[in-house]
């Protein structure tokens, strides 16, 4: 479905509930209502209703447009879950900024069902399993269309979850700058972006103009912004601030979530930091094999002696011997033997949220 911001009188009839819906949200937005009602993921608790005004999500959209240099015109894919705020953004970006809209229900390979002869965006936003399976077409001619496809885009944003070592690895054939996402609904999507590929790759997020970060004193970051009402929104996520020469921050590194750490023995473990150098060694070894590395999370499971073992779950691909010994020694050379897994375990499919995102709460109570 093809939607003009600039010629509402041209919008197509919706051929399906979910077209029925995005329709909706764009003629009440033309229709200037001010307050819209927003869920979250609820990949990190129960999901919750938030309550956005139409300046917040203006200043976001706009502020995006800005930094990505997005111009009116621009063809925009919209391929994200319009029921959360990465998708329902993506519309408001395309109704202010003037950018024609190709809308989608969301799929694991969005441009799969487009004519790739015809297809020519300049802006999207993915959340990494599209991308993964995107790379991983196994029709060559397909594949080489698609990328080719993603590569003259002005930017391609990546948020939802995490991206993987192998898949940044696999984003270096695709020219254009694809920038993964920090932010959340609070914060009217994202608020810093961080470059996945090109000579600009970096392990660090930039927060977008005029966003102001701080930490508490557990060490999380917290923001304020045009887009947060210029409100305070504190968060568990751990952060490494960077200060800059002035005194300001605008950097961060992301270390993890607070709510995540695994005590174990009396030391505390940041788990994302365990899955990063994981992720690392199967990388190499899909380098060599060209087997794809599985998704996989590390948790603290109930011990009697420990009061948490730390352990390694894999989807689908179980991880091998030598693999696991590789991943043991890496992590207690970089991290020490507190941090060094105690156990494997792999099950046949995790758990997600209605946005796709891991749900390790709910894949952990279905283990035991």
């Amino acid at each position: 479905m093809v939607v003009n911001p600039v010629y509402p009188d041209t919008w197509p009839v919706p051929q399906t509930p979910y077209e029925d819906e995005a329709l909706a949200f764009c003629r009440a937005w033309l229709a200037n209502q001010q307050q819209f009602t927003l869920f979250t993921s609820g990949s990190t608790g129960t999901p919750k209703s938030i309550q956005l005004t139409r300046a917040q999500m203006k200043a976001s959209a706009y502020l995006t447009g800005q930094t990505l240099g997005l111009q009116a015109g621009d063809p925009a894919l919209v391929c994200l879950n319009i029921r959360y705020v990465a998708g329902i953004m993506m519309l408001v970006r395309g109704l202010e900024l003037g950018l024609p809209m190709t809308i989608i229900e969301p799929a694991s390979n969005p441009l799969d069902g487009l004519n790739l002869a015809m297809a020519n965006f300049a802006f999207t936003a993915l959340v990494p399993l599209q991308l993964q399976t995107i790379l991983a077409n196994s029709n060559p001619e397909s594949r080489a269309k698609q990328v080719a496809i993603l590569s003259k885009m002005k930017a391609i944003l990546v948020g939802g979850a995490a991206t993987s070592l192998a898949l940044e690895q696999a984003l270096q054939e695709i020219n254009a700058p694809v920038y993964a996402t920090y932010g959340m609904t609070e914060t009217v999507s994202h608020i810093a972006l961080r470059r996945l590929n090109g000579p600009d790759t970096s392990d660090v997020f930039t927060a977008l103009t005029g966003v102001e970060l701080g930490t508490d004193a557990r060490g999380c970051l917290h923001i304020t912004s045009a887009a947060t009402n210029f409100e305070r929104i504190q968060t568990n996520d751990v952060v490494d601030l960077i200060a800059s020469s002035n005194g300001e921050s605008t950097q961060f590194r992301l270390l993890g979530r607070a709510d995540r750490v695994i005590n174990t023995g009396g030391v505390k473990v940041q788990p994302e930091q365990v899955e990063s150098l994981i992720q690392a060694v199967l990388a190499t070894d899909k380098a060599v094999s060209n087997r794809p590395v599985p998704r996989l999370f590390v948790a603290g499971l109930p011990d009697e002696r420990l009061g948490q073992r730390i352990v390694v779950i894999s989807e689908q691909e179980p991880i091998n011997t030598d693999q696991w010994q590789r991943i043991q020694h890496a992590i207690r050379e970089t991290l020490g033997p507190y941090a060094v897994p105690k156990e494997r375990i792999t099950v046949a499919r995790f758990a997600e949220t209605p946005t796709g995102k891991v749900d390790q709460k709910a894949t952990v109570a279905q283990m035991r």
